[in-house]
């Protein structure tokens, strides 16, 4: 495979914001491009540049947009199709950089062209969709996402500059186990975002083990509960844990109520464009008392 160049984009923490794998002249008109898209997030973003696809992800929980509700679907985000989408050959596969340890031996041994889009946080979907809008001759649309972002982040941040800030223990769940979830983190992110302290930060990581002795020295305001995946599931693990392990009744958060499960669809792994309803439930739970508070 001829590559021209292999394009390393990096943010100033050194976050990986896309790699893109070009070909000679691929990149000279996005409108006669197939592009697939492996995750539902990446779909979503293309959806806003109004780029076409040829191939789309399986999703059991997300809402596939009617503009692609009839292109061929190649798998899970996690472990797409590979001959699927060599049988569609597309011009690119963009997926989430979270994933790129395992897609990107995969792409290459089938000699697939790739883009990897940092959805790890809000800032970096923001930069890989300035990319994505001068990859696929969308600038017009990317420069319209992000002025509409940056205005909206601004108006937000304005309403709480002069509220304290609580301080937050965030617990990202898997079927049988949870971690705690950084600044780093999507879901951290946002939280930071929206004016909260992450008792777990000043790391490098997204996401990291913690014993509860531990979580409970930190005396969180307020924990936050969500979903890697399953999130039924997960959600159940969660309640039964909280009821059921002793230690979990010394946090003062517990004992005040102030325990919140978040939505799976808006606090999930990877940064999504509803990023702005993510950020009004966390502005009722931060702000505007204990109406949503788990009762316990």
């Amino acid at each position: 495979m001829k590559i021209k160049k292999l394009l390393l984009i990096f943010l100033s923490a050194l976050f990986l914001t896309s790699c893109v794998n070009q070909k000679q002249g691929k990149a000279n008109n996005g409108s006669g491009l197939r592009i697939a898209a492996t995750s539902m997030g990446t779909v979503y973003i293309m959806e806003k540049l109004n780029v076409d696809l040829v191939a789309v992800p399986d999703s059991q929980i997300d809402k596939m947009p009617e503009r692609y509700k009839d292109v061929p679907k190649v798998g899970m985000a996690m472990s797409p199709d590979i001959e699927k989408l060599k049988q569609i050959n597309p011009d690119y596969v963009f997926s989430p950089v979270s994933l790129i340890s395992d897609l990107l031996p995969k792409y290459k041994a089938a000699g697939l062209d790739y883009g990897f889009l940092n959805l790890n946080n809000i800032d970096g979907m923001y930069k890989s969709i300035d990319d994505l809008g001068k990859l696929l001759n969308r600038e017009k649309e990317a420069k319209e996402l992000r002025d509409d972002y940056e205005k909206f982040i601004n108006d937000y941040k304005e309403k709480h500059k002069n509220k304290k800030a609580p301080r937050v223990l965030i617990l990202m769940g898997l079927p049988g186990s949870y971690v705690v979830a950084t600044e780093n983190s999507y879901v951290g992110s946002l939280a930071q975002l929206a004016g909260a302290e992450n008792v777990y930060g000043g790391t490098d990581e997204q996401f990291i083990t913690i014993n509860t002795e531990d979580m409970l020295k930190k005396d969180p305001d307020i924990i936050l509960r969500t979903a890697h995946a399953l999130p039924d599931e997960v959600m159940e693990m969660f309640k039964k844990d909280f009821a059921e392990n002793d230690i979990w009744k010394h946090f003062r958060a517990v004992k005040e109520g102030k325990v919140y499960d978040l939505s799976y669809k808006k606090f999930g792994m990877s940064a999504k464009l509803n990023y702005k309803e993510a950020l009004d439930d966390l502005e009722k739970i931060l702000y505007r008392g204990d109406e949503n508070s788990e009762k316990k």
